[in-house]
């Protein structure tokens, strides 16, 4: 098997598990939340008080990094808000 077809099957892969993803998944609010409870400025500052990289936070907001239990358990010590607060506000919907 080729680069180039491994390449091919791990985008189809990638592209199959964001369909099982539930579409009420909502980064964007529970990151804008999170920032604005701890009154930061931006995302770098959320990560530097998080203590993770970046391009993790990038990765969540673009939705291509769902959040896990060590990231949300950091939000809930951080934040302060209960780990129930965090989980609806990653499926709160938009309207």
């Amino acid at each position: 098997m080729s680069v180039r077809q491994k390449k091919l099957e791990l985008i189809e892969a990638m592209n199959r598990a964001r369909a099982l993803e539930p579409s009420s998944f909502v980064p964007n609010k529970l990151l804008d939340t999170l920032i604005e409870k701890m009154h930061l400025k931006n995302d770098a500052e959320l990560c530097r008080v998080l203590e993770v990289q970046p391009p993790i936070i990038s990765k969540i907001r673009h939705r291509k990094l769902a959040v896990g239990a060590t990231i949300l358990l950091r939000m809930h010590e951080k934040s302060e808000l209960s780990i129930r607060e965090l989980k609806e506000l990653s499926t709160a919907s938009v309207h």
